[in-house]
C-alpha cells in the first residue's frame, strides 16, 4: 500500500509534465482533435475565453473539440508556452498557466493572452491496473 502511494506520488510530476507537453502540442499544431484526449468525457468543461473569439460557455468534450477546431481554423498560433508550475505534491488539482499569442487568419491581426488550464487527476482503472491522468476542467483567458 506504501509503496503504490510513493509510486502514485513519484510519477505526479511526470504526469503532469506530460499533460503539458501535450497542452502545448495541441495548440502549437492547432490540432483540436489531441486537445480531446485531455478532456474528460463524462463532465463538462467551462470554457471562457475573450474577444475576438469571444465564448463563454459549459460544454461537453465533443462541442470543446468542434469549438477549438473551428478556433484554430480561424486563427493561427505562433507561440505558446507554459509557465512551468509542479502541482502540490498530494493534491489533485492544479493551474497551468500558457502564453498563447495567435494571428487572425482573415485580417492578420495579432493577440495575445494568458491562457489558464484548470486540471484534476483523474484515477481510471484498466483491464490490470489502476492509472492516474490528468484532465482539463476549464478554460480560461485574459488578454494582455
Amino acid at each position: 500500500m506504501v509503496k503504490t502511494i510513493l509510486a502514485l506520488l513519484a510519477t505526479c510530476p511526470l504526469l503532469i509534465a506530460t499533460t503539458t507537453q501535450n497542452i502545448e502540442k495541441a495548440f502549437l499544431q492547432n490540432n483540436s482533435k489531441m486537445l480531446l484526449t485531455l478532456l474528460p468525457a463524462k463532465s463538462h468543461i467551462n470554457i471562457s475565453l475573450p474577444a475576438p473569439i469571444s465564448f463563454a460557455d459549459q460544454v461537453s468534450n465533443q462541442q470543446a473539440y468542434f469549438l477549438f477546431k473551428k478556433i484554430f481554423s480561424s486563427y493561427s498560433t505562433f507561440e505558446f508556452y507554459s509557465e512551468r508550475q509542479k502541482p502540490a505534491r498530494q493534491s489533485d488539482r492544479t493551474i497551468l498557466k500558457a502564453r498563447w499569442s495567435f494571428r487572425d487568419n482573415k485580417n492578420n491581426n495579432q493577440y495575445v493572452f494568458n491562457i489558464f488550464f484548470y486540471l484534476i487527476r483523474i484515477e481510471t482503472q484498466d483491464t490490470e491496473h489502476k492509472q492516474n491522468t490528468w484532465k482539463i476542467t476549464e478554460i480560461k483567458a485574459e488578454k494582455i
